[in-house]
């Protein structure tokens, strides 16, 4: 491998033997410098050296120097320790988005700087670069991506630093919120209308009575009560997702006297305890008579099988397994499509309605019936922080006018005493009654 020094030795210039290009290296203030000259010719290299050892001289004197690991090196350190660190408490596929975002967007930007050199300015031109990298070709117009998208980026970034802190390899984490930015809008939370939610349920119920293939039968009725089971619960998709029959039980409350559902629930939150509405018994027996074990096609397959005079047989009358799941199917595509044909996809400000949508219309109508709002949150496992941010703050049912439009009574004007009237001749002075003169003794001693 062929080296020149320069400079005194305080430079060499050298050239691997796989390679064209010329390095060089370089100690400054007890830390050894590396750097590629970009150049075959080694007059130009030897410019290129000279100077860049002026530029980190001049650093060093202005304690600018930055030293330490890459930002590539310190990346490659967090993916390692967070997906093991993280295993089985974070979603696979969150930490698999970590990778993906360093990969195609933080690393090609940050990569070859130390992490001492990301600093708050540094991230103000990712954003940029971020929003103005990609063009539209057909208009020409810049393709932005969502905010969401960006505040992902600068979390991954920020769990990149943080590894870098605890490792010693940077001394504090710079600012990296948005500048400019003004105190955001607090947008509702999708939901349906007492109004709208009837029209759902009555369009869920007559495609399942009639839907346009005999083949979504099964589908279009297991939608029907899933529509049901989510706005009366509260639940969420992934919990719904991961609920069992095991955890559900049909039990009477001691309190109302009504028959509901008592469920475990196991989700983002961890195991928690729901109690249901009334409306959520009927939907469930459903669910059960249709998950019997030989029938995937429920109602349609026992009618058949009674046409034909076959008797169901005693296996096939018996209840699913206490660890089946209680919606076996993702019947998204055909919820979706129903919310298109009612024109209930988008609400009034615009916001897309989804499965999640039934969870805050169960917190909606609670709210409009006069429940307790701890209560309706202990039932829900969120706080009542978030409903009174996200969902108390529209609904009209929570404001009290007897509270709001109290008036002040006006103060009673006392009348004036009215004055006796005097016969003519007669004063007011003659008519007052004689004094009588005090005795001795009658004097207050």
């Amino acid at each position: 491998m062929p080296s020149h020094i320069i400079h005194g030795g305080k430079v060499n210039i050298y050239r691997r033997e796989d390679g064209n290009v010329w390095q060089c290296s370089a100690s400054v203030g007890h830390k050894q410098f590396r750097v590629s000259t970009g150049e075959t010719s080694l007059d130009l290299a030897k410019q290129f050296a000279a100077d860049w050892l002026l530029t980190l001289k001049g650093k060093k004197h202005a304690g600018i120097l930055v030293t330490g690991k890459t930002f590539e090196a310190v990346a490659k350190q967090f993916l390692t320790e967070y997906e093991i660190i993280t295993e089985g408490q974070r979603s696979p596929r969150w930490v698999e988005g970590h990778g993906i975002r360093l990969r195609l967007h933080l690393i090609p930007f940050f990569g070859q700087l130390r992490v001492g050199e990301v600093t708050a300015s540094k991230v103000q031109e990712y954003r940029v670069h971020r929003m103005t990298s990609r063009v539209d070709p057909k208009t020409g117009e810049p393709k932005r991506p969502a905010r969401s998208t960006i505040h992902d980026e600068i979390v991954t970034l920020r769990l990149v630093l943080k590894t870098a802190i605890r490792h010693g390899w940077l001394a504090y984490l710079p600012d990296l919120s948005p500048p400019y930015r003004t105190q955001g809008k607090i947008v509702h939370r999708p939901w349906f209308s007492p109004a709208e939610y009837k029209q759902l349920y009555e369009a869920t119920r007559a495609y399942a009575s009639k839907p346009f293939n005999s083949y979504h039968q099964w589908n279009a009725e297991q939608v029907h009560d899933f529509v049901l089971f989510m706005a009366n619960t509260g639940l969420r998709p992934d919990e719904a997702k991961n609920l069992q029959h095991r955890d559900v039980e049909i039990v009477t409350d001691k309190a109302t006297g009504e028959r509901i559902l008592e469920i475990e629930v196991r989700g983002k939150r961890g195991v928690g305890f729901c109690k249901s509405m009334p409306g959520a018994v009927k939907p469930y027996k459903r669910l059960l008579a249709r998950a019997l074990p030989g029938l995937p096609q429920g109602k349609r397959a026992r009618r058949r099988r009674a046409e034909r005079g076959q008797p169901l047989n005693q296996d096939q009358l018996q209840y699913p397994k206490p660890t089946d799941h209680v919606f076996p199917g993702n019947h998204i595509k055909l919820f979706n499509n129903l919310l298109e044909r009612e024109n209930l996809k988008l609400d009034r400000d615009g916001n897309r309605r989804t499965a999640y949508s039934l969870r805050h219309t169960y917190i909606c109508m609670r709210l409009m019936e006069g429940a307790d709002i701890y209560q309706v949150a202990k039932n829900c496992r969120t706080s009542v922080e978030m409903i009174e941010r996200f969902y108390a703050a529209h609904i009209k049912n929570t404001l009290d006018a007897a509270a709001i439009n109290v008036r002040r009574a006006s103060p009673v004007k006392k009348k004036k005493p009215v004055r006796p009237s005097f016969p003519k001749g007669k004063s007011r002075r003659s008519s007052r009654k004689p004094t009588s003169t005090p005795e001795a003794g009658d004097w207050p001693e």
